[in-house]
């Protein structure tokens, strides 16, 4: 959908806003705006911290999107008393403005307990309530976040001060205006949002269809009519009769990965696997290629195949024998199995080897794994192409609309007269 124009424009006199509608203004911050302040990191940091009482934001709070709460802190109400100054209110913007969030922002809500921010999170308070939705919107736009991006404390990227948020300029439309740009940008960012929610439902379908196919294949193969046995594993009752059923450690040896710090990498093509995947290179190799990783802290239970010789890191187990067994195949059964269960299960945080040795996997004969692997191969390719069209499908949909908003609040078009469909 194309909008109209507004019929005339003048030169803003910014470089992040351009031309802006004649009738508008060009405003600083502070003049819109009765408080810009955050608060602080109570006395004695998260040790202050309680199970229940007046709810503390930090920057991992805020989202574009608005307030996320699963990791939210509570502080007492004697050290919120402490901190009055930084208490928020109902239809303050709340801004992130240190680390990897800033820019980040967004409202807090109507009927929002009451609550304190941390000096990671700058309070912006309007000077007329009803200038707060379309506020907000504006801080969501390519022209303010490009501000941020250049008024950030030195080289380092270390922060937004108050000054600097005051000073920043934003395009100001009449107060009718302003109702009407809001309420369109509500309408059709609701409508993106739901689009990209189903692109998001339909990867979320899309792994589990990848995980039944990797399990049903590696544990009953690829003929419906094989004779079965009972296979002894839990949660699988039966296993084609002609496989063998073996613990881990007969099927493939698990070893912990070496030790590597940054100080001895060297320069080199060998890639580094960790917990989380290839991080870097280095100028030699500790195991050959193809290999099968694992984290053994962290990000627990991802399988990694690599190709090549490569590093594998002590924070991940690697296969050291695949026992003659194919390795994209082990790769693809060890996929069905719950490391983060027996990871919880250790005393200390993580995988131990030993505890994944002695599971029983269902192993068929090598011939019959390389057909298995081929069939696997060919069908997730199918449904990684359908995720990733999905994901670029979010990709376009989250490019729209932050579009949208930056061409609303500077009145790169006119949404005055458009009404809910």
């Amino acid at each position: 959908m194309s909008f109209p124009r507004y019929p005339n424009y003048k030169d803003s006199g910014v470089e992040w806003l351009e031309e802006v509608p004649e009738h508008w203004a060009v405003q600083p911050v502070k003049s819109l705006t009765t408080r810009i302040a955050s608060g602080k990191t109570p006395l004695g940091g998260s040790e202050t911290y309680v199970d229940e009482g007046v709810t503390f934001l930090r920057s991992q709070n805020v989202y574009d999107e608005g307030l996320h709460l699963d990791d939210v802190a509570f502080i007492s109400n004697v050290v919120d008393e402490s901190m009055a100054v930084s208490r928020v209110q109902p239809g303050d913007i709340l801004l992130n403005i240190t680390g990897a969030s800033i820019g980040r922002s967004c409202v807090v809500p109507v009927e929002f307990p009451p609550a304190n921010v941390n000096q990671h999170v700058c309070v912006i308070r309007a000077l007329k309530t009803s200038q707060v939705p379309f506020l907000s919107w504006t801080f969501k736009s390519t022209p303010v976040k490009s501000q941020i991006a250049h008024v950030q404390n030195g080289a380092a990227r270390e922060g937004l001060n108050f000054d600097q948020i005051g000073r920043m300029l934003v395009a100001i439309p009449p107060m009718l205006e302003q109702f009407a740009i809001a309420a369109f940008l509500d309408r059709e960012t609701a409508k993106i949002d739901g689009l990209v929610a189903e692109q998001r439902r339909l990867m979320d379908l899309l792994r589990e269809k990848r995980q039944a196919v990797i399990s049903h294949a590696v544990t009953q193969g690829l003929n419906p009519h094989a004779p079965m046995k009972p296979s002894g594993i839990e949660g699988i009752a039966n296993v084609p009769a002609h496989w063998d059923v073996l613990v881990i450690k007969r099927f493939s040896t698990l070893h912990r990965g070496h030790d590597l710090t940054d100080a001895e990498r060297t320069d080199g093509s060998y890639p580094v696997v960790t917990s989380s995947g290839i991080n870097g290179t280095h100028g030699s190799f500790m195991a050959h290629g193809p290999g099968v990783v694992t984290g053994r802290y962290g990000s627990t239970g991802r399988l990694f195949y690599i190709q090549d010789d490569f590093w594998p890191h002590n924070t991940s187990l690697y296969v050291s024998n695949f026992h003659c067994n194919h390795p994209r195949f082990v790769w693809y059964s060890l996929q069905t199995v719950d490391f983060a269960a027996h990871s919880a299960k250790a005393a200390v945080p993580g995988i131990d080897r030993n505890d994944i040795h002695v599971l029983p996997v269902a192993v068929p004969p090598k011939d019959e794994q390389g057909t298995i692997v081929t069939f696997l191969d060919s069908e997730l390719a199918k449904l990684d192409t359908l995720t990733a069209e999905a994901q670029r499908g979010i990709d376009l949909l989250q490019e729209r609309r932050t579009a949208l908003i930056s061409a609303a609040v500077t009145g790169q078009i006119d949404v005055r007269g458009c009404t809910p469909c």
